[in-house]
Formats: C-alpha cells, structure tokens, sequence
C-alpha cells in the first residue's frame, strides 16, 4: 500500500530564515512555495531527490499549527507516506482500528490525505497522501 516516503514536514517560526537556513547549510533548492488558508499555514518545499523535505509555518496566532509550535517549538512535525489509492488506505486503516485523526480525506498542498494519530504510532503524526497526478512536462 505505501509507496516511498513523500516528505518529511518540519514546523519553523519563520519560514524564509529556515528556507535559507536549509538552503545554505544543505544545498537543497527551494522549491515550490503556497499558502493554505483552509490549514492556516504557508510551506514551502525543498527537493532531495525523489522525496521533499517540507517547512510549515502558521499563518494566524490560533490555528493548529500555531499551538503545536508554541507548545512544542520548531522541529519535527510529520512523516508522509505515500499511497496510491486515498480511499483504499483509508478503508484499510480503519479495517486495522488506526487511530485516526480525520476518518475522511482532507484537501493537502500535494493531493488528498489523511493523518494517523500520534497516539497510534508511538507519538509520530503520519500522513497517508494520495498525490494529485503530476502533469506531463515537456
């Protein structure tokens, strides 16, 4: 059912010195960058290799990524796995008693995911994403 490891998200109190700060120290090129209003966060990117390491930060003082920051500070958010059915995975983590934290797929920045609760997975939160097809490039 997984595929590979999409990315690894990390939460930052400021996105541009982290960005830099993961630019300089790694090499990594920064890549895409968005806003998601409905989340309350703005990411950004950085590729290695066929996964992403992706920096999330709060847009407003009170959303959920807010509190996990000021209770927890910067560092590891989530780990996202890969899957190529959202629907199957989701069906199959409930056939398995997961702890879930939304029994239906949400709208992510890479496609339609879900997330595991950390209590289940021994305190890490995981994303199970189905990824929105990539266009053909030319």
């Amino acid at each position: 059912m997984i595929s590979k490891i999409n990315h690894i998200a990390i939460v930052v109190g400021d996105l541009d010195a982290a960005l830099q700060a993961y630019h300089d120290t790694l090499g990594l090129p920064i890549g895409e960058r968005k806003v998601m209003p409905q989340q309350e966060v703005e990411i950004a990117f950085l590729p290695t290799g066929d996964s992403l390491i992706e920096l999330i930060t709060p847009t407003t003082e009170d959303s959920g990524v807010a509190k996990y920051l000021a209770k927890r500070g910067e560092g590891l958010h989530h780990i996202c796995l890969e899957v190529p059915d959202i629907e199957a995975a989701l069906a199959e983590m409930l056939a398995r008693g997961a702890q879930l934290i939304n029994e239906a797929p949400v709208q992510a920045a890479e496609g339609r995911a879900f997330f595991l609760h950390p209590k289940g997975t021994h305190g890490v939160l995981i994303e199970l994403l189905e990824p929105y097809p990539q266009a053909d490039s030319e």
